[in-house]
């Protein structure tokens, strides 16, 4: 068996991804080659998206995600818009069904080039989600940060799309919140057992919504897709907006939105957005060796 795999270095939304073709083989990429992997500028990245041989009938791969510190994402919906532009280049296919460990994602590629995928339903129980302590009512739980009679943030709406998510909504530019601070707190906040995403999410119009992430096991990020469906799920479960919203993603670069429809004869979520390739190579699932097309191999450092 050879030592490398294909990779390709891609985003979604400036979302960092590389999507590593690990089909045909037994092992996966480790912790210790994501997180050098990670420690290159060249490769930093926000998830690797995992491509293998199919565990479940009816499907075409099962995707392993890993975050940038090595750990794993049971979600990752930037990162499957990628994966489905790779394998529509690869195989001229349009439509595809995916398995991870948060269950069947469908995606289909549109002749314009986005990318919908099925995100599934979200998940409101306090004990699925998973929460430390029981509220029936999650569409507002008692979490806050800052002073008590001034809090900065309060009164998430939490859920899960595959990971855990919190929403704060906020009445000013996300982006004048300094949540590099406040991320890592939240993050690893109690409340949250298995951590959280954590999200600032600002209503601009009846049909729109601004969003900022720091993003579980990553950090900040330029774009979160779970996020986003997140964000547009709490959106409408709290009477902000209708059931299908623009998510304008205020970190991106250049800015740039993903629609969100939770639909209501299911209760799905489906978010459509683009993909862009920039450049592939080879790496070492079990080092984070790793060589770019056309260039001498590089190291992670």
């Amino acid at each position: 068996m050879s030592a490398t795999v294909e990779f390709a270095r891609m985003n979604g939304l400036g979302n960092k991804i590389l999507v590593v073709d690990m089909r045909g083989r037994p092992d996966k990429v480790t912790p210790a080659a994501a997180v050098a992997l990670n420690a290159d500028p060249q490769t930093e990245f926000d998830q690797i998206m995992a491509i293998h041989d199919p565990q479940a009938e009816g499907t075409d791969a099962f995707i392993d995600i890993l975050n940038s510190d090595g750990s794993k994402a049971q979600a990752c919906g930037n990162g499957t818009r990628c994966v489905v532009q790779a394998l529509a280049a690869e195989t001229g296919r349009k439509v595809f069904t995916f398995q991870t460990v948060a269950g069947i994602l469908n995606a289909v590629e549109h002749e314009d080039g986005t990318i919908s995928v099925d995100m599934g339903r979200p998940v409101f129980d306090w004990n699925r989600i998973p929460l430390a302590e029981e509220f029936h009512d999650t569409s507002r739980i008692e979490l806050q940060i800052g002073p008590i009679d001034k809090p900065v943030l309060h009164s998430p709406s939490v859920m899960s799309m595959g990971n855990p998510h919190a929403i704060f909504w906020v009445d000013r530019d996300v982006m004048s919140y300094d949540l590099a601070r406040f991320g890592p707190l939240l993050e690893n906040h109690p409340m949250f057992p298995e951590r959280a995403n954590i999200t600032l999410a600002q209503v601009t119009s009846p049909t729109s919504v601004t969003t900022r992430t720091w993003e579980r096991g990553a950090g900040l990020t330029l774009a979160c897709g779970s996020a986003a469906c997140s964000a547009a799920v709490s959106a409408a479960r709290t009477g902000r907006t209708g059931r299908k919203v623009t998510i304008n993603v205020a970190s991106a670069k250049p800015p740039a939105t993903l629609s969100i429809e939770w639909r209501e004869h299911d209760d799905h979520v489906i978010m459509t957005g683009p993909a862009e390739w920039e450049w592939s190579g080879r790496l070492d699932p079990s080092t984070g060796l790793w060589a770019r097309d056309g260039i001498r191999e590089a190291e992670a450092q």
